[in-house]
């Protein structure tokens, strides 16, 4: 592969154009992207889709994220559920964790917190870490489970350790409530290193009226200060 990143497209367009599913997968995200071409979300949505008729389980996938979030195409959750169902029927983890989030919410699908729990428990067994500490927020809040705060801190670890942001902290909170104030402020600084602006913004007003001393005092400036690394 190229290493120059307009190089790198064209060489994955002609191999697109040549009907390979994986490369039609890449040149779909390096589109959606702006990556080495221009941005051009129908254009991503279209090779997406070539790729997915050839059984490209994460380009089925991405099919499903156009529909979900209105890239290139009108949002349809529906047909976002339907794609993320059949791609995490036949294995793919990123798909089952978006179907279940679907089915948590109840956005395309009937709400149904219990089979979202069972599609998260099938991601996060595959390592998926944004699942497992998914299913840590279930085991916090005692959707459809016994509440078990315990088992929750053992998941959101798992999924800091994983290099998940909300996982990094949700594990922080949980060490913050434990009196573990200087640990968690240095697993908060690492969730501002990887989370988006905006939850990094929700994330220092949590940390402004929490009831620990320590994230009160210094919790905004921690995630703030690794925002500012990203």
């Amino acid at each position: 592969m190229p290493d120059d990143p307009g190089e790198r497209a064209a060489f994955l367009r002609q191999l697109a154009e040549s009907g390979e599913a994986e490369a039609q997968a890449l040149y779909g995200q390096l589109l959606l992207d702006g990556n080495g071409v221009d941005k051009d979300e129908a254009a991503a949505f279209a090779w997406f889709n070539r790729a997915a008729a050839q059984g490209h389980l994460m380009a089925l996938n991405m099919v499903g994220r156009c529909y979900d979030l209105g890239w290139g195409v009108a949002i349809d959750k529906a047909r976002a559920a339907d794609c993320y169902r059949i791609a995490g029927e036949h294995g793919l983890d990123w798909a089952m964790y978006n179907y279940a989030t679907l089915l948590a919410l109840g956005h395309g699908v009937a709400e149904d917190k219990a089979a979202a729990l069972a599609w998260f428990e099938k991601a996060a067994k595959l390592g998926n870490v944004k699942a497992i500490n998914f299913v840590g927020s279930f085991h916090e809040d005692g959707w459809v489970v016994a509440r078990n705060l315990t088992k929750a801190a053992r998941l959101y670890e798992r999924a800091a350790e994983g290099g998940d942001f909300r996982g990094m902290f949700n594990h922080a909170r949980m060490l913050g409530a434990k009196g573990r104030g200087e640990e968690a402020l240095r697993w908060i600084e690492r969730a501002g290193e990887r989370a988006t602006p905006a939850f990094v913004a929700k994330a220092a007003a949590f940390l402004d009226a929490s009831p620990v001393p320590a994230f009160r005092a210094r919790g905004r400036a921690a995630i703030e200060r690794g925002a500012g690394r990203c």
